[in-house]
C-alpha cells in the first residue's frame, strides 16, 4: 500500500478538496483507495457519506480499526497544526506529501515555515518521502503564485499544480463526486490543471 499525506498547518488551505479529488482520481483508475480523515471538521468523512454507490469506490479508514482487505492507496487528510513528533510519526507512514497552499500572504508564510520543517525531516532529506506543493484557488499568473515560487526557492520542491477557483469543485463536492467523476466535457479545463500532478503521482508509483 502506498500512502499520501495531504498536510498544511493552517485550516482552510484546501486539504479536503485535494484529498477527495486525489482519491477520486486513483479510484477512477481502478485502484483500491481509502481516505483516513484526521481533520477535526471531518469534511472528507461527510463527503464520503454522500458519495453515490454507482461511482468508483473509496473507503473510509478508521484510525483505530485494522483492515483485513488490502489497499493500493491511502490518502490521509491531516489535521491543521500538524508538527513536531506528530509530523515525524506521520512521515514514517507515507511515501509522499502534498502541501496545498491558499492564495494569501499569511497562508504562504505559514506554509513556507512548514515546508522548511519538512525539508529538515530525516525521511525527506534521505529521499524516502517525496514532497510537492499545490497552489489552491490560485492562478499561475497572479502575484500569489509568484510569491509562492519565490518562497520555494532553495527548498527544491516542485509546484505540482495551480488549481484555479471554480464552481466545478463545489458542485461536484455537494454530490459526493470529484472532477474525475464528471463528464470530460464538463470539467476539461480543470482537468488540464491536474496534468502535471497526476504525472508526478504516476512517476512516483513506478519507483
Amino acid at each position: 500500500m502506498k500512502a499520501i499525506l495531504i498536510a498544511n498547518p493552517k485550516g482552510g488551505s484546501g486539504k479536503s478538496t485535494l484529498s477527495t479529488n486525489i482519491a477520486g482520481y486513483l479510484a477512477s483508475c481502478g485502484q483500491r483507495v481509502a481516505i483516513l480523515d484526521l481533520d477535526r471538521q471531518k469534511s472528507s468523512t461527510q463527503w464520503l457519506a454522500g458519495r453515490p454507490l454507482s461511482l468508483p469506490s473509496i473507503e473510509l479508514m478508521q484510525s483505530d480499526v485494522m483492515r483485513d482487505s488490502p489497499l493500493d492507496w491511502l490518502v490521509i487528510d491531516s489535521p491543521a497544526g500538524l508538527h513536531g513528533k506528530n509530523l515525524e510519526h506521520a512521515l514514517k507512514l507515507v511515501h509522499r506529501v502534498i502541501v496545498p497552499i491558499a492564495p494569501s500572504a499569511f497562508d504562504i508564510q505559514a506554509s513556507h515555515e512548514f515546508l522548511q520543517a519538512l525539508h529538515h525531516e530525516k525521511t525527506v532529506r534521505k529521499g524516502k518521502v517525496s514532497v510537492g506543493v499545490v497552489g489552491m484557488r490560485m492562478d499561475p499568473r497572479t502575484r500569489a503564485a509568484l510569491t509562492l515560487e519565490q518562497f520555494l526557492k532553495g527548498l527544491d520542491l516542485p509546484v505540482l499544480a495551480y488549481l484555479r477557483e471554480t464552481q466545478a469543485y463545489v458542485n461536484a463536492g455537494f454530490e459526493g463526486k470529484t472532477l474525475f467523476d464528471l463528464p470530460p466535457s464538463v470539467a476539461h479545463r480543470e482537468l488540464e490543471q491536474w496534468a502535471y500532478l497526476l504525472a508526478w503521482l504516476e512517476q512516483e508509483e513506478s519507483i
